[in-house]
């Protein structure tokens, strides 16, 4: 009850008393996110309009254009999911008469085993005709239960019917464009607006769907080597049927095989699982919001296929947002084949809208604000001491005590906090950036804590490249969960990345390898010993990271710590960080109790 009783009595602790009538929250939260009340009346477009009228937006023609096309989406979707919620209802009714009827016939093959009945084989048949009637003892182990799955797969066929169709998916968008163009503003716009209207929703940036890719299939690889471990278990079911344990054992054994067979693809079991919980039955469709798509290596390629095409052949609407054109993502030439296929599926069902605008409106945004205060530098014993009175009068206002925490982090692991008190913590540069630290540790603090401070961060140069790499991807990720951020640094915003000019700074490759058997190892040395262990990636990766990409990067970090400065961005953070989520649910039971 602490962090309620500090929630209820201070409100958000960082606020500026400038911007604390609830007329200005009103208008934070419907800048940074599709205002409900807004949309229900007006809808998406008049919503931008009426910003733009307010002078909170300058009009920009191609974010006119991406809103039209968002809106007209959201009118397609709600019919969409009716179609969707009748669809997966019959999907269901054919997914347990498929499930009994497959039982059935494995106990017809299971009787006439007992008894010895198999049928004789017929010489005057074809040689297939002839292999697909062969007794099981008769043929090798592993082609024998293959025959048996593909025969019991095509009576299953005959007698259910074949899957049902899914009604055709509205066609979803991918926006590209310049750094600070509105791409992940209008997206945010969309997903929010979405509300209510579909059910299924998700929002990933880059670094956070390939770790839930990589912990999705990491749990699947474990779940099918204890599987292994237990290859002479038999099932209960099993254990009860009337027969004899010689053919238990065989019907233990194509029930392993079926289910070796249906994992034989990974990716297609991941992306099952990568929008709806498993535990309830699918109803209604589905929509994936998918910020920065990039392609920096050959795992994303096949990830990032292997997952998308599933997801859309299966009617999940995409709204992506990347700096590039579909046909542009792979200009090192990684796994021609492979993304010749992805980008088929793209084109296929969504339409690729160009933000053509070369204003980056972060900085416009920035320029209207009169006191920013949240970045302050350079590194001199005045800046120290006013860095050290903002991080003491926040940490008073938060309450409490302000102690040492540890937070747990994707893959069982955990990261050790040195000074925080009821959603606030504070670090310095080398802490985050100068371990070997990865996106996984970066979302946990960004999801924990909603004001972070960050001290004595240095010009980024060729001398510190992996810090500057590190620093990007933290940057990245207190921006997308809207964390509050407090920095003392050795220069201003604009000049903070230096040294491009000395070569490549930026290179993906050198993130944290995140699974449990690599430990803590930089993905770039894991893959330099030439193989992977079997709970990581696909062995032999490497990445050709061009220099384009790296100055994407590097603008996009310098946008986003501008605009983090803005009262507009600070006075949103309580509407749309995930702390406050779990704080108004709190209070939501406590004021019913």
């Amino acid at each position: 009850m602490r962090k309620l009783s500090v929630f209820l009595s201070i409100g958000f602790a960082h606020r500026s008393s400038k911007f604390r009538s609830s007329n200005n929250r009103h208008n934070a939260l419907c800048f940074y996110s599709n205002c409900p009340s807004t949309s229900k009346n007006h809808g998406l477009l008049a919503h931008y309009r009426s910003l733009v009228e307010q002078g909170k937006l300058q009009h920009d023609p191609y974010q006119e254009k991406v809103a039209t096309e968002l809106e007209n989406l959201l009118g397609r979707l709600e019919q969409y999911e009716k179609d969707m919620e009748e669809y997966h209802a019959k999907l269901a009714q054919w997914e347990d008469n498929r499930e009994s009827r497959r039982r059935k016939l494995l106990m017809e093959e299971a009787e006439a085993k007992q008894q010895g009945a198999f049928k004789p084989i017929n010489k005057s048949r074809n040689i297939f005709q002839r292999w697909m009637a062969r007794k099981p003892e008769d043929v090798e182990e592993g082609v024998g239960k293959w025959v048996s799955y593909l025969n019991r797969e095509k009576k299953l066929d005959s007698q259910v019917g074949r899957r049902p169709a899914a009604p055709p998916a509205p066609k979803g968008l991918y926006l590209y464009g310049n750094v600070g163009s509105g791409k992940t503003m209008l997206m945010d716009m969309f997903y929010k607006a979405s509300e209510g209207i579909v059910k299924h929703r998700r929002r990933f940036h880059f670094h956070e769907a390939m770790l839930k890719i990589n912990e999705h299939m990491h749990k699947i690889w474990k779940s099918q080597m204890e599987q292994k471990s237990l290859q002479s278990s038999i099932s209960g079911w099993v254990m009860n049927l009337p027969f004899d344990s010689k053919v238990k054992e065989w019907i233990a054994a194509e029930e392993r095989y079926k289910q070796e067979v249906q994992m034989k693809n990974i990716l297609l079991d991941v992306a099952d699982k990568f929008l709806v919980n498993q535990a309830d039955r699918r109803r209604g469709a589905s929509i994936l919001c998918f910020d920065e798509v990039q392609t920096v290596d050959v795992f994303a390629i096949v990830a990032l296929s292997g997952i998308l095409s599933r997801l859309l052949s299966t009617g999940t609407v995409l709204v992506a947002t990347s700096n590039r054109a579909p046909t542009d993502l792979n200009q090192d030439g990684m796994q021609k084949e492979i993304f010749q296929k992805l980008l088929k599926k793209l084109e296929e069902h969504c339409e690729t809208v160009l933000i053509g605008s070369e204003i980056d409106y972060r900085r416009l945004i920035a320029q209207r604000s009169i006191d920013q205060v949240h970045y302050i530098w350079p590194l001199n014993s005045y800046i120290k001491q006013e860095f050290e009175d903002i991080w003491n009068k926040i940490s008073k206002q938060a309450g409490g005590s302000i102690i040492s925490h540890t937070i747990p982090v994707m893959f069982g692991r955990t990261l050790e906090v040195p000074e925080s008190c009821n959603g606030v913590a504070r670090f310095n540069f080398e802490y985050l950036c100068g371990r070997p630290l990865g996106a996984a540790d970066y979302i946990a603090v960004a999801k924990n804590y909603h004001t972070v401070f960050i001290s004595d961060i240095p010009i980024m140069s060729m001398r510190i490249r992996d810090k500057a790499r590190r620093f990007i991807t933290l940057i990245d990720e207190l921006y997308n969960h809207h964390c509050c951020l407090y920095c003392s640094a050795e220069t201003s915003v604009e000049d903070l990345f230096q040294g491009t000019a000395e070569g490549t700074l930026f290179d993906l490759e050198s993130f944290q390898f995140e699974t449990e058997i690599e430990g803590t190892k930089l993905r770039r040395d894991v893959l330099a010993e030439g193989n992977v262990s079997s709970g990581g990636a696909p062995s032999g990766i490497t990445t050709m990271l061009s220099g384009q990409e790296e100055m994407f990067a590097f603008r996009r970090a310098v946008s986003r710590l501008i605009e983090m400065q803005t009262p507009l961005y600070v006075e949103a953070v309580q509407h749309l960080h995930p702390y406050f989520d779990s704080l108004h649910n709190e209070f939501e039971k406590y004021s019913a109790n």
